[in-house]
């Protein structure tokens, strides 16, 4: 493990992979960096870039620092890719890809190509509605001291089927997942809303937007119109992929949309 210090004194607990032109990984909620399907990914990952693979404030080994606002987040962020060297390629997950998204909108010379799986912003009003009922009531357990709860009924949610909740009592890293569970307001804060389209239009860093196949229809929809509202950026479904994608599966898109760029001059911006 190592750490480095955000911009606000938070600490950052990160691990390296590989070798290669560097990425950080950006885990999406409930996710922390030791936590064996993260780990497993970071190696998938590590076998064509250098991966950093963080914990996000106030999971795993970082600390946290309140109020908790996105630009806190996109400082740690760019705290990573200081230590990578400057620049860097960013994937994001869920709501990782939320912050991937922001990170190219406010630091566009920081970041080489950025890679999107699933961003989880809400695609409708409807949806909308019915995920700020889940926010509430997922604030209102937490401010209740009710943890574990408060992670089940998150993943029950967002349409996780309730044995794989309960199940997840039995994985190694459960006790870690309930501990960051306050963490959970931040990520419902991040994507409560529909995406920025029209931000997301000026966004100059080349971008590759994926949806699992099996993915829930509104988060496949909603990327293929982001990917067309930014100007450099392309999307794909990835067959056979849920919201939890395999990476080893994903890793060979990565290298196609690389290649394909250094193929036509794609300029980093």
């Amino acid at each position: 493990m190592q750490t480095i210090r955000s911009q606000d004194g938070t600490r950052l607990a990160y691990d390296v992979y590989g070798s290669g032109p560097p990425l950080i990984y950006v885990t999406g909620a409930t996710c922390f960096r030791s936590f064996p399907p993260i780990v497993s990914d970071a190696k998938a990952l590590a076998k064509a870039f250098t991966v950093y693979n963080y914990d996000r404030r106030g999971r795993g080994d970082s600390t946290d620092t309140l109020p908790y606002s996105l630009e806190r987040e996109l400082e740690d962020l760019l705290a990573l890719i200081e230590v990578a060297g400057g620049k860097a390629h960013v994937y994001g997950h869920s709501s990782g890809a939320v912050l991937a998204l922001e990170a190219a909108l406010h630091y566009p010379k920081k970041l080489d190509h950025v890679f999107l799986y699933d961003p989880a912003y809400v695609h409708d009003a409807a949806e909308k509605a019915e995920y700020a009922s889940l926010r509430a009531k997922i604030e209102t357990l937490l401010a209740h001291g009710q943890h574990a709860r408060a992670i089940t009924s998150f993943l029950q949610g967002i349409g996780m089927p309730k044995i794989v909740g309960w199940l997840m009592r039995f994985m190694p890293g459960w006790k870690t997942m309930v501990a960051l569970a306050p963490t959970l307001a931040y990520d419902l804060s991040l994507t409560a809303d529909l995406p920025p389209f029209e931000r997301a239009s000026q966004c100059t860093i080349p971008m590759h937007v994926i949806a699992g196949a099996k993915s829930p229809a509104g988060i496949r929809s909603l990327s293929q119109t982001l990917a067309a509202k930014i100007p450099k950026a392309s999307y794909d479904q990835l067959a056979g992929q849920g919201h939890m994608v395999n990476t080893k599966h994903l890793l060979p898109l990565f290298m196609r949309y690389l290649t394909t760029a250094a193929a036509v001059g794609s300029p980093s911006a």
